[in-house]
C-alpha cells in the first residue's frame, strides 16, 4: 500500500526543516569575521610594542594570537561539517582548495574534531595563564588556575571518553556485519542431497 498525501508532505517538510539550520551556519560565519576584528586588534597592538616585550609578554602575545586563530579553525570546522552533514553538500565544482576533509567527516568525527580543539584552546589558556605568572607584578590568583587546570582536564577526559564510545561503537557494528556475512555464507551453502538409507 502506498503512502498516503499526508504522510507524503509531513515527510516532506521535515526534510526540507533542515534548511532552518542554515541561518545558524551564517551567524558562525559572522562569528569568525569577529575572531578576526579580535585577531587583527590584538596583532597591530603587539606590533609597536614589540621593541619593548621581553621574551614572556612576547610568548603573552603570540600565544593570543595563535588562540584565536585556533578558535577560528573551530568554527570553521563546525561550518563546513555542520552543513555538509546536516543541510546541503558544499558545491565548490573542482576546486582545489577543497579541504581534504570536506565531505568525509562524519558526526562522530566532528566531535572527535571539536573536542581536540577545545583540548588544544584549553592548554594554550592554560599556558597562557601560567606565563603571565612569571611576571613580577601579578599576584598569583589560585582559584583562576584551578578551573583553568579542571577545564583543560575535563576537556581532555571528555576526549577520551568519545574516542573509547566511537571504539566501542565501531566494535559492535563490526561484529554485526561479520554475523551478518556468515549469516549469508551459510544461506548460500547447498543443502547435503539426502542420501536413503
Amino acid at each position: 500500500m502506498g503512502e498516503s498525501w499526508l504522510e507524503k508532505y509531513l515527510e516532506g517538510g521535515l526534510f526540507k526543516s533542515r534548511w532552518l539550520l542554515a541561518p545558524f551556519y551564517v551567524g558562525l560565519v559572522i562569528a569568525l569575521a569577529m575572531l578576526l576584528v579580535v585577531f587583527v586588534r590584538e596583532l597591530v597592538t603587539s606590533i609597536p610594542e614589540m621593541i619593548y616585550l621581553d621574551a614572556e609578554q612576547m610568548i603573552l602575545s603570540a600565544l593570543t594570537l595563535i588562540d584565536l586563530s585556533l578558535a577560528g579553525n573551530l568554527v570553521l570546522i563546525v561550518i563546513f561539517s555542520g552543513y555538509e552533514n546536516f543541510v546541503s553538500k558544499i558545491n565548490t565544482g573542482d576546486s582545489e582548495d577543497r579541504p581534504s576533509w570536506m565531505g568525509t567527516l562524519d558526526f562522530s568525527g566532528l566531535k572527535m574534531r571539536l573536542i581536540g580543539s577545545m583540548v588544544a584552546i584549553s592548554a594554550i589558556s592554560l599556558l597562557r595563564a601560567f606565563v603571565t605568572l612569571t611576571e613580577p607584578a601579578t599576584a598569583l590568583d589560585e582559584r583562576k588556575l584551578f578551573w583553568l587546570v579542571a577545564l583543560h582536564f575535563t576537556f581532555l577526559f571528555s576526549g577520551v571518553m568519545f574516542a573509547l564510545m566511537d571504539w566501542l561503537a565501531g566494535l559492535t557494528e563490526e561484529r554485526r556485519i561479520a554475523e551478518q556475512r556468515e549469516l549469508e555464507h551459510h544461506a548460500a551453502e547447498p543443502l547435503p542431497s539426502e542420501t536413503p538409507p
